[in-house]
């Protein structure tokens, strides 16, 4: 039997994952759709949907999903009604409703196997596993100097020099710490740098991890870019073009002394770890030390919080969350499987 897990695509913000994304979804059995916004709102506000057991409430689910903008539906290019018929008939659970809409979106593309992208996804994967149990996790690790030059030009960025050094180490502490927790089989992770030099070795070492077997349309990212990438995301123009080696280690002309230095400062042995050598820069002023340090504070303390609330909120769901779609999530649910009838002999 083929593989029929869904796969989460993972990482710190500007680390290549877009590129992954393509690359996976050039394969000809897997589809991962544009970035969607659903997955963890629908989660956060599960208990407003109610008691999944009863279709209307399904159908107030399914409508949440395909009519906000603010869910990215509309750039996935389904059928909306289709999609919330689909939800409406299918497992009074809020991962089987969301997971349909991923499994829609490999069917419009002729594919069986389904999945998402979402860089901030490392921070949710207990999330994710009680949406979909068997879930497999793939994590794209870059030179976190790298990844805080590129947030810096990014239109989107409004957060400060400190978040950006944070979130990276945030992503690689999972890494380090988080992932080893994960169930056996569901979790693994390579670097930019080697998968954008060496992309075939790389990219059937995560074939045989998925299960699949390695495709060569897999190097050609830039091939699926069209379909994959909403035009409107104008800084995901490099991958239109061949991947290439060219941006690795860019952070050298587009960070200044004092932002290297406190890189360098508060990330070295992240940096060390990972292979990623240091330039040897001087210290960072005490100054900037204690901002980052504030940040940190600041940012493990919203995550305490929103941990304990979800503590709590789980103390009164109507439902079970995980998703009955895939083989194994039937089993782990307990759904009894169809029964065959044995055939008749006759004569």
């Amino acid at each position: 039997m083929k593989p029929d897990r869904p796969i989460f695509i993972l990482g710190c913000p500007r680390s290549g994952t877009t590129m992954l994304q393509l690359m996976l979804h050039a394969h000809p059995r897997i589809a991962i759709p544009p970035e969607t916004r659903f997955m963890i709102s629908a989660y956060q506000r599960r208990l407003r949907f109610g008691d999944l057991e009863d279709a209307e409430r399904r159908r107030e689910l399914a409508e949440w999903v395909v009519d906000r903008h603010q869910t990215r539906f509309h750039e996935l290019n389904l059928d909306r009604d289709e999609v919330l018929g689909q939800i409406v008939a299918g497992p009074p659970t809020l991962g089987s409703a969301l997971g349909i809409v991923l499994r829609a979106y490999a069917a419009g593309q002729g594919k069986t196997r389904w999945g998402d992208k979402r860089p901030s996804y490392f921070q949710y994967t207990d999330v994710l596993l009680r949406l979909f149990p068997d879930a497999q996790f793939v994590h794209l690790i870059r030179d976190g100097r790298d990844c805080v030059a590129s947030l810096k030009e990014m239109p989107w960025y409004n957060g400060s020099l400190y978040s950006a050094v944070s979130v990276w180490a945030e992503a690689i502490d999972f890494a380090r710490h988080g992932a080893p927790r994960l169930p056996g089989g569901s979790y693994h992770e390579l670097r930019y740098e080697d998968l954008t030099a060496d992309p075939e070795a790389h990219l059937r070492r995560l074939c045989e991890f998925l299960g699949e077997d390695y495709d060569p349309a897999m190097c050609d990212p830039a091939s699926v870019a069209d379909v994959a990438v909403p035009a409107r995301k104008t800084w995901h123009a490099l991958t239109h073009g061949e991947v290439t080696t060219a941006r690795a280690g860019s952070w050298r002309e587009r960070l200044d002394r004092a932002e290297i230095s406190l890189c360098e400062s508060v990330l070295a042995d992240r940096l060390e770890t990972y292979g990623y050598e240091l330039s040897g820069a001087p210290k960072a002023d005490t100054s900037r030390i204690v901002g980052y340090e504030r940040t940190v504070a600041k940012r493990r303390l919203a995550r305490v919080k929103r941990l304990t609330f979800d503590r709590l909120i789980r103390l009164r769901e109507p439902n079970p969350l995980g998703a009955r779609l895939t083989a194994a999530q039937i089993v782990l649910a307990g759904v009894p499987m169809p029964r065959t009838e044995p055939a008749r002999v006759t004569g």
